[in-house]
């Protein structure tokens, strides 16, 4: 099997439009790492992910704003892939997105096109 990754999008404006401090940000894409691998917790690949926990890789990427995140979320759901669409509360603000861990190949897709 190849490399499990969980890939992880993060609104860039909310560091530059929005002024949100750094370590908001990155608290927003810990959520929701950690949710995705709560809500899809029994799912196999997710415990194989698990298992050697010091080599886990996670690919972090930026989403420019709110409407290309929907839009990546809308694809995942369209597609089936496991996902976990972080929406910051009580503000119902949405801010980063998570996939379970997947084998590399069955994800990296639809995500070529973010740094």
């Amino acid at each position: 099997m190849s490399t499990i990754v969980q890939y992880v999008l993060v609104r860039g404006d909310l560091l530059v439009k929005e002024s949100w401090p750094m370590g908001a940000v990155i608290a927003q894409a810990c959520h929701a790492a950690t949710a995705a691998i709560h809500l899809f917790y029994t799912d196999e690949v997710t415990q194989q992910y698990l298992k050697d926990l010091d080599n886990m890789h996670k690919v972090v990427l930026e989403v420019p704003g709110e409407p290309q995140l929907k839009a990546v979320a809308e694809k995942l759901t369209e597609n089936d892939i496991s996902h976990k669409l972080w929406i910051e509360q009580p503000e119902n603000y949405p801010t980063c997105l998570a996939v379970k861990p997947y084998p590399k190949e069955e994800v990296q897709k639809y995500f070529k096109k973010f740094k």
